[in-house]
Parts: C-alpha cells; sequence; structure tokens
C-alpha cells in the first residue's frame, strides 16, 4: 500500500484501485477538539475537489475536499459515532471514507510522506 498527501492535508491509503482518505495528524492539531463529522454516503460519486466531508472542532468548521475522483464505497461509522478519533488516531482509526478510485492519474499530482512534511514544517 501507498500512502499520499495533499496539499490540503489530506491522506489517502492506496491499495489496488481504492483509496482510503481521512485527514493528516497536522490537520487535527489545526483544527482541535473534534466533535462532529459529516460522512459522505455510500454510492456517492466525488469529483477531484469536491467537498466529501465537514469536520467540526471547538475552534472551527473544516471542509473535506476528494482528492481523487470516484465513487464512496464505505463511510466510517466508528468515526461518524466517536468523531474524537479524529484526534487520538487520525491516520488510522479515522478514516473518513473509501473511494473506488476512477482515474489513477489523478494520484500522480499528490506527495509523498517526505514532500508532505517538508510542506509543513
Amino acid at each position: 500500500m501507498t500512502t499520499l498527501f495533499t496539499s490540503d492535508h489530506e491522506w489517502l491509503q492506496i491499495d489496488g484501485d481504492t483509496a482510503t482518505i481521512g485527514i493528516t495528524d497536522f490537520a487535527q492539531n489545526q483544527l482541535g477538539d473534534v466533535v462532529f463529522v459529516e460522512l459522505p454516503k455510500a454510492g456517492r460519486s466525488l469529483k477531484k475537489a469536491e467537498t466529501a466531508a465537514t469536520v467540526e472542532s471547538v475552534k472551527a468548521a473544516s471542509d473535506v475536499y476528494a482528492p481523487v475522483s470516484g465513487e464512496v464505497i464505505e463511510s466510517n461509522d466508528a468515526l461518524a459515532a466517536d468523531p474524537s478519533l479524529v484526534n487520538s488516531d487520525p491516520q488510522g482509526k479515522a478514516w473518513f471514507f473509501k473511494l473506488k478510485l476512477s482515474d489513477k492519474s489523478e494520484l500522480d499530482g499528490l506527495m509523498d510522506e517526505a514532500a508532505y512534511k517538508a510542506q509543513t514544517e
């Protein structure tokens, strides 16, 4: 599996033609304590850069964008039930949704971990 990052602080874990998507540790640190997440429903088609989810914290509300185009195949019900997972395990248990990729070439513009870390330092 490959993990990639966006400049908007989303991460993607790629496994074949499926991408698991969430927000980075940097993003959750900026947001503060997360109190609510709104996730996309399975079957929804998303275009790259389209608003896919919303995260609300004690500080602010923020949109989560689809880093690539595809169809939502699963949302994280555990995260919807316990939004604080975003703070405790942002790049693990707090994944937001899974997409079946419609255009793998869209992955080409994303960053690897080293490039993302350089951007956030």
